[in-house]
Order: structure tokens, then C-alpha cells, then sequence
């Protein structure tokens, strides 16, 4: 089994960049042979030093229609690397991409240069999305002199949920949201949750779970109630539009309730309930929990899919 590392992004994202200091770094080095499978070129250019004291082959594959598995086995058995580290181009279609049976990405990291995000995102946000979705890390360098990085974060949150998103401008690591930025009190117990807080509130919650601490919360949610799960427990949630119409998500986190067995699914109710950290086997670990004091049968809401568009 190969160990692949996905670095991908559109033109002048920062992939060749972030690739070239990450060769450069002692934790990085291996005796083995890295393969670097270049699939554009970019401004920066790698040094035949750097390659050679980090034992790096280098292959640029330019045409789409060559990004083959039948090419990659080649390029495998040509140089026998350890591992192999693809730079994959933006404008590819990321979700027909396929490697070698025997081939596996161990990390795949996405590159986004902050200042031309939005118009990415306005006109090419299905391959954006491609992009993002299955990343473990996302990048958003040349933040300098951007005010919006909140929104923006809400918006690759949307389409994945797991991955940890990093901002960085020339001085380093940027905080993304600050508490004033939020469009409730976080001063208050109760926080009321309309459509924007309630979509703003889940994403916060998986990066600042300490902010919602003994706080009660009450929103309007759709029932699910996932198969398997205990009688005593539903999922309240939302339908939010992540993408585009076809690509849709429900955003809800585990919520305790004596009286769960008796709601349906796709009942809209009003729920009022405290969250606590603790352990759920869908997290695979510790994760959010919602305690509910009441559960009320409630009207749908004038907009029921949360647009994040």
C-alpha cells in the first residue's frame, strides 16, 4: 500500500508552496524516495537541490486525459517511491479522479488564496466544493487585509464539517471568528436561534464547544430519528444548502429526550435544551450532546433549507 498526500487548490493557490516547505522540514524527511506528481505549473518552481537532498522524484502530468491509473502504476514502477505527494490541478474534475487500487491518501489538504476566494466561490463553487469536501485541512493564505474571513469559514464549514481550517497571512496563523462576529449575545443563558443563528451556532459549536457551556438554547428543528438509535434520543436538525440545490446536508447534533419515542420523523418542533461534551459512538469519541427540556409540536419555518450560498 502507498501512502498518498493530495495537495490540491486552483493556479496560484499556494500548493507548490506549501509542498516545497514541507520538503524543506526535518519531521518530513524519510531515506525513502518521495514521488511528486506535478499536475499544473505554477509560479514556484522547486529547486533540483531540494529534490536531491530530500530524495524527491519529480513527474508533471499536463493533460487531464493523462491522469491515468495506468499512468501512475508506470510512474510507481519507474521511481519505487515510499510515498507520493500529488499536486492535483484545480480546474480537473477532482470527483472522477481515480488512483491505483493499491494506492492511499493518507492526507489531503486544500490550498485557497484568500483574496480571490470569493470569485472562485461566486463562479466555481461546484469545483471548489469537490475540492473541500473530502479534505482534512484547509488553507487560506494571503488573508492580509481581508475583514470577511468568518464568512468565509462559515462557508467551506458548510460543505465539510471535520476539516480543520487554518488562516494565515504574512505574520502567521489567523483567529477566524471572534465572539462579537456572532449574530447572537453569548453574555446571555438563553440564546434564541433564528434560521442565520441557528446554521451560524452548529458550525461554531465544532470549533468553540466551550463557548455554548451551560448555555440554553431554543430553536425550531426537523425530527430525525436515525436507525439504531436509542428510543430516548433523536437528531433536531436542519436542511442546509451547502452548494448548490443538489447538495444538500442536515445539520443536527444527538439530543436526549424522554418523550423522543413518540415524534416522527420530519415533525418540526421547538426545542429547549442545554448541550454538554460527551461521548456518542457516531463521533467516535466526545462530541456535542443536547439535553432538551421541552420538545413543542411547531410550524415549519417560512424558510426551512438554510442557505449557505
Amino acid at each position: 500500500m502507498k501512502t498518498v498526500y493530495m495537495i490540491n487548490g486552483f493556479l496560484e493557490s499556494g500548493k507548490s508552496e506549501f509542498i516545497r516547505y514541507t520538503l524543506e522540514q526535518p519531521y518530513f524527511q524519510i531515506p525513502e524516495k518521495t514521488l511528486l506528481i506535478l499536475c499544473e505549473e505554477g509560479e514556484v518552481e522547486f529547486d533540483v537541490g531540494l529534490l536531491r537532498s530530500s530524495r524527491t522524484a519529480l513527474e508533471i502530468i499536463e493533460e487531464e486525459a493523462d491522469f491515468t491509473t495506468e499512468a501512475l502504476v508506470m510512474l510507481e514502477k519507474r521511481h519505487k517511491p515510499e510515498r507520493i505527494i500529488i499536486e492535483y490541478n484545480g480546474m480537473w474534475n477532482f470527483k472522477e479522479m481515480k488512483l491505483p487500487r493499491q494506492w492511499k491518501i493518507e492526507q489531503q489538504i486544500t490550498t485557497i488564496d484568500a483574496s480571490t476566494f470569493p470569485m472562485y466561490y461566486t463562479n466555481m463553487r461546484s469545483l471548489l466544493a469537490e475540492m473541500v469536501r473530502n479534505s482534512d485541512m484547509i488553507i487560506f493564505n494571503r488573508c492580509d487585509g481581508i475583514a470577511d474571513l468568518s464568512n468565509y469559514k462559515r462557508n467551506v464549514k458548510a460543505i465539510n464539517q471535520k476539516a480543520d481550517i487554518i488562516f494565515e497571512d504574512a505574520n502567521g496563523e489567523v483567529n477566524a471568528i471572534m465572539e462579537d462576529e456572532l449574530p447572537y449575545d453569548l453574555h446571555r443563558d438563553t440564546l434564541e436561534l433564528d434560521n442565520t443563528g441557528y446554521g451560524i451556532w452548529y458550525l461554531d459549536v465544532l470549533d468553540h464547544a466551550e463557548r455554548y457551556r451551560d448555555k440554553t438554547l431554543v430553536f425550531t428543528a426537523m425530527v430525525l430519528k436515525p436507525q439504531g438509535f436509542p428510543p430516548d434520543y433523536f437528531v433536531p436538525g436542519r436542511m442546509a444548502m451547502t452548494c448548490c440545490a443538489d447538495d444538500m446536508a442536515f445539520l443536527g447534533f444527538a439530543c436526549e429526550y424522554d418523550g423522543a419515542d413518540a415524534l416522527k420523523d420530519r415533525d418540526w418542533v421547538t426545542v429547549t435544551a442545554t448541550m454538554r461534551w460527551e461521548y456518542w459512538a457516531d463521533y467516535d469519541g466526545e462530541g456535542p450532546i443536547l439535553h432538551a427540556v421541552s420538545v413543542v409540536p411547531a410550524k415549519a419555518p417560512k424558510k426551512p433549507v438554510i442557505d449557505f450560498t
